[in-house]
């Protein structure tokens, strides 16, 4: 086929290498997706959004080229390149050099391609999230690290599949480079909420509705008491999560995911951790309850400016891969993983507040563990320290390992800066909404029973639990602490256990 002689000019000899150079990156990059098994969300962009742009912006120079040359060959009266290059391969040395730049510009452009493809995959990593370019987020990536998303990438929550969302994620995150460049950056660094993709384009990926095929499961908490004998107390539960599939009879906690159900909210806060009223809408009979609180009400001027979110996992599931332990459970932990020997006199109490304390760096609150130890045992204890001084050793190696994976006193990061909404033991969560204040015009309040929830099993001192065996369990029995009494029965859990609390608390 001959082409028209308007086509042989650079400008559209360049659009043409470049769209023939785009095609084939778009063809190698398909395959070695494909083969990869499709599953990197960032590639999508390159193949189909990136390098087809870059396609249609060579074949668009092709007439831009045969336009210049038709306006040279009107001034001129004849072509700028009058006549292709003469190549003849018959010639040893030509059809060497000629084999040399065909061969090497593949090469190259293959490596170009590839070395392109694999910086877009390091981009996905925890690595580069992480620690690469984000020093910033070292408590957020240690927190992940010890957590059962460990091995879910950051993109897969943060970003997810699509360009949209990349990029948005890399016009915040440019903001975001700014800030750490020059230094400006809040510390705690809050958490996105407005810029959370919604769960289920994330999260129900893995967690759908349909899959909640239990209807209760046991959860035992276990806690030592801050007394000398470290007392161990235990609390079984059976919670009751089912609802969320549309063939369960039962109701449960993920009742509210129900894809038959609509629960929406206005939060008060950007927290979103007071919610004064809350719409549920059955969408099988289309009932429509509004609830609202009878504390702080909200006016109807107030409803109808909004924002109105329609509520979703990340609502109570809000810290499910970046939790921090608090003192008093990050103690518990270390005493059942075995890092603390539970036969140290008073050590639940002398641990958590070794480790609530404020520090000012890592390596002053390693020095203040080492030394806050000896001095307790010293004063109260004399005999603790020749009679336990392995263990003793042990667990403040335990107690420093718990506060580098909780605390982080450069970036002001620790439990008491971000609220877990899953539950409403350390922070409102659930009671946000069932806390019975919340109610209809015609008085209808939103359920605040216990049982709602969970029903107690067993609950007391080991080796001398309390067992229930009916459907209604056992009324909760506060674990004896000294001077507490029965305050605690007209008091949220949250006023001692949460951040405005002491927290060190069991």
């Amino acid at each position: 086929m001959k082409l028209p002689p308007l086509v042989h000019n650079r400008l559209s000899y360049a659009g043409a290498a470049i769209a023939l150079l785009s095609l084939t990156a778009i063809v190698f990059l398909f395959i070695l997706n494909t083969l990869a098994g499709g599953e990197a969300p960032y590639a999508g962009l390159v193949i189909f959004i990136f390098l087809p742009a870059v396609l249609l912006f060579g074949l668009v120079l092709i007439p831009i080229g045969m336009w210049r040359e038709r306006r040279h060959w009107q001034r001129t009266g004849a072509f700028s390149i009058p006549r292709f290059p003469v190549l003849d391969l018959n010639n040893p040395r030509e059809r060497n050099a000629a084999l040399i730049f065909v061969v090497g510009s593949v090469v190259l452009l293959f490596l170009t391609v590839f070395g392109s493809f694999k910086a877009y995959e390091a981009t996905e990593s925890v690595a580069f999230c992480g620690s690469t370019c984000h020093t910033v987020m070292e408590p957020e990536k240690v927190a992940h690290q010890r957590s059962p998303h460990a091995r879910v990438r950051c993109v897969e929550c943060h970003v997810g599949p699509g360009a949209e969302w990349y990029l948005k994620s890399k016009v915040t995150g440019a903001h975001q480079l700014w800030a750490v460049a020059t230094d400006s950056y809040p510390r705690p660094i809050p958490v996105p909420i407005e810029s959370l993709r919604p769960a289920r384009e994330t999260c129900e990926h893995c967690h759908w509705p349909g899959q909640h095929a239990d209807v209760q499961r046991l959860k035992t908490r276990v806690a030592y008491l801050p007394d000398e004998a470290n007392t161990r107390w235990e609390i079984s539960l059976l919670v009751n999560v089912g609802g969320g599939s549309l063939t369960e009879q039962g109701v449960g906690i993920h009742w509210h995911l129900n894809p038959e159900n609509r629960v929406e909210y206005i939060a008060a806060d950007p927290g979103r951790q007071t919610i004064p009223w809350v719409r549920v809408t059955d969408l099988r009979t289309g009932k429509v309850s509004e609830y609202n609180s009878t504390d702080e009400p909200l006016s109807a001027e107030q409803i109808a400016a909004g924002p109105v979110r329609v509520m979703d996992c990340l609502d109570c599931h809000n810290r499910p891969s970046h939790r921090f332990e608090p003192p008093d459970m990050a103690v518990d932990q270390a005493i059942l993983a075995g890092g603390i020997d539970p036969a140290l006199p008073g050590i639940k109490a002398v641990g958590t507040e070794l480790l609530g304390a404020d520090y000012a760096s890592v390596a002053e609150a390693e020095a203040a563990i080492d030394s806050g130890l000896r001095a307790h045992y010293a004063e109260n204890d004399p005999a603790a320290l020749s009679a336990h001084g392995p263990a003793l050793q042990q667990a403040a190696v335990a107690l420093k390992a718990a506060y580098r994976a909780n605390f982080f006193p450069a970036m002001k990061a620790n439990w008491s800066a971000y609220p877990d909404n899953a539950g409403h033991f350390r922070w409102p969560g659930c009671v946000r909404c069932h806390d019975g204040l919340h109610e209809t015009a015609d008085g209808e309040s939103i359920e605040s029973e216990c049982t709602t929830c969970h029903v107690i099993t067993a609950q007391g001192k080991a080796g001398a639990l309390q067992r229930s065996s009916g459907a209604e369990g056992l009324a909760f029995a506060h674990p004896p602490i000294k001077d507490l009494e029965d305050a605690w029965q007209d008091t949220p859990c949250t006023d001692c256990h949460g951040s405005s609390g002491s927290g060190e608390g069991s």
